[in-house]
């Protein structure tokens, strides 16, 4: 009789750990987003408030926007945050992604080495910066890695009508940071959102050349992975980080995020 209630218990204590477990489990949510709102710092201060206030622990993936759009595709992910709006738009008119909303906005700049070999600083064209660049004969570094900062240069060099010949275009296949530390060591000049740049500036010295353009404008929206396609991610968890990161109290804390004084992102939402 003793062995049995002993075996009832242990049975009684397994089950309720795998209970407790496969509810923790179920708390993770996982987000797919882009290099910047990782390197930049911003994920490390803002979503801390969010688990507090929720209980949900959030799992980041930082890639491209492109690898971060394919993991939502793939149910892989929860919840993402990217920037680039036009496929953005893509991935929610396939079906693949619904709710989403503006999160926040930046801008993209041109930096390069002070001595600035291509001449552009100063200017506030970046079309005409990417012209004078590829006739100059310096170095550029693109992500080559299907990001949104990716996407916008590429649309750039398009506009341009041009693009640097040979070895003086590299295309990294790298995250924003990597690039950036790369065109430091080659005196080369690269599209960065300014987020990245500014937590790379003491480390790399790359000035700021091209800013203030319109079409350098730089929003990020949030998506929710279509649980209709995904049946087992946590869509509850999903809707809650949209809701919080639109709220007042998210909206606010990406205001308030200023490392060194320097506001990197403005919030968005309606």
């Amino acid at each position: 009789m003793k062995t049995t209630v002993r075996r009832k218990l242990i049975l009684a204590f397994a089950l309720a750990l795998a209970g407790t477990r496969l509810a923790h489990a179920q708390q993770a949510l996982r987000m797919s987003t882009t290099t910047s709102t990782d390197n930049s710092g911003l994920l490390a201060y803002l979503l801390p408030a969010f688990e507090a206030k929720t209980g949900t622990k959030v799992q980041v993936i930082a890639v491209g926007t492109g690898k971060a759009l394919e993991l939502a595709k793939n149910g892989d992910v929860d919840v993402t945050l990217v920037h680039a709006r036009g496929a953005e738009d893509k991935f929610v008119a396939g079906g693949w992604g619904v709710d989403r909303r503006d999160v926040m906005y930046n801008d993209f700049i041109v930096a390069g080495p002070d001595a600035d070999p291509a001449g552009v600083k100063g200017g506030k064209d970046v079309i005409a910066a990417f012209r004078k660049i590829a006739g100059s004969g310096a170095k550029f570094i693109s992500r080559g890695d299907n990001s949104g900062t990716d996407i916008m240069e590429k649309a750039y060099w398009k506009q341009a009508g041009t693009i640097p010949a040979g070895a003086h275009y590299v295309s990294a296949g790298l995250g924003m940071g990597e690039v950036l530390n790369m065109a430091a060591e080659l005196g080369a000049y690269t599209l960065t959102d300014r987020a990245t740049y500014g937590a790379y500036q003491a480390r790399t010295g790359l000035a700021v050349l091209v800013q203030g353009d319109a079409r350098m404008f730089n929003p990020y929206g949030i998506i929710a992975v279509n649980p209709a396609r995904h049946p087992g991610i946590n869509d509850k968890g999903a809707r809650q980080l949209i809701d919080w990161i639109t709220s007042p109290e998210g909206q606010a804390k990406i205001a308030a995020f200023k490392p060194n004084g320097q506001q990197l992102f403005y919030p968005s939402a309606h």
